[in-house]
């Protein structure tokens, strides 16, 4: 006699136990690397109340650190210490690469006003036309 088995049902149910635990990688991985994905320089910025700058582009960022160094930053790069001309160098050549380029100045609260004057003056005279300055939102008072 010829025993005949029943076919087996088909299991549909999906094994998430593979899916959770690739999640919990990533999560680990993204919560290691995101402070280390924070660009510029560390500066005491200016408390103030402004409009947020709406832009689609990427904006070069010149920073003035309160020992009067300069440096510049673009996109993902960040370069290192130089003088006012060296600056002035990398900003005539980023305008004649794209002349719509939004230039934004950082400056350390403890930074002499004169430093910043000359940076800006510089930026214009470069034939800037799109400047901005980079402040903070003051602290919220306590009522």
């Amino acid at each position: 006699m010829i025993k005949v088995r029943a076919p087996r049902k088909l299991v549909a149910d999906i094994n998430v136990v593979p899916y959770i635990d690739v999640m919990l990688v990533l999560l680990v991985v993204f919560m290691i690397t995101a402070p280390m994905m924070t660009q510029g320089l560390q500066v005491d910025l200016p408390k103030t109340t402004s409009q947020p700058i709406v832009t689609d582009e990427e904006p070069v960022v010149i920073t003035v650190k309160k020992d009067g160094n300069y440096f510049i930053n673009v996109g993902e790069t960040q370069q290192t210490s130089s003088s006012l001309e060296n600056v002035s160098g990398h900003v005539q050549r980023i305008k004649r690469n794209a002349p719509e380029t939004l230039f934004l100045v950082e400056g350390d609260t403890e930074v002499p006003y004169g430093r910043v004057i000359e940076l800006m003056a510089m930026l214009q005279g470069a034939g800037i036309e799109r400047l901005g300055l980079v402040t903070e939102p003051p602290e919220p008072t306590g009522r």
